[in-house]
């Protein structure tokens, strides 16, 4: 009985092993690919289909001005306001809505 927690011992420290060294490289590598820079000559190499003819890439919209120019500025500022405030500009965009009625809303309890 001895031998076999022994066994299980020695399986379970190559496994930890295993795994540490594996995080280790995967950690290693991610620092790498996060460090390298992307050239628009290598990304044209690999936006081509097999036909021979490249893919443009398109941004999402949301990074996109009134115009139609790639927004170069941070996009994850956030405005503090208070919940009425909130709790209107919602009203606003469900009122604005295509499938809105007026009619049909229950009024809301205040709280």
């Amino acid at each position: 009985m001895m031998i076999l927690h022994f066994i299980y011992i020695i399986a379970f420290t190559v496994l930890a092993v295993l795994a540490i060294t594996n995080m280790f490289r995967n950690l290693m590598t991610l620092g790498m690919e996060s460090q390298r820079s992307y050239s628009p000559a290598n990304a044209s190499m690999y936006g081509r289909s097999q036909g021979g003819t490249s893919k443009r890439s398109v941004p999402h919209p949301e990074l996109l001005d009134d115009f139609g120019n790639v927004v170069n500025e941070p996009l994850l500022i956030m405005r503090s306001i208070t919940v009425e405030d909130a709790r209107e500009q919602l009203d606003a965009l469900y009122e604005a809505s295509p499938g809105s009625s007026n009619g049909n809303r229950e009024p809301r309890e205040e709280v």
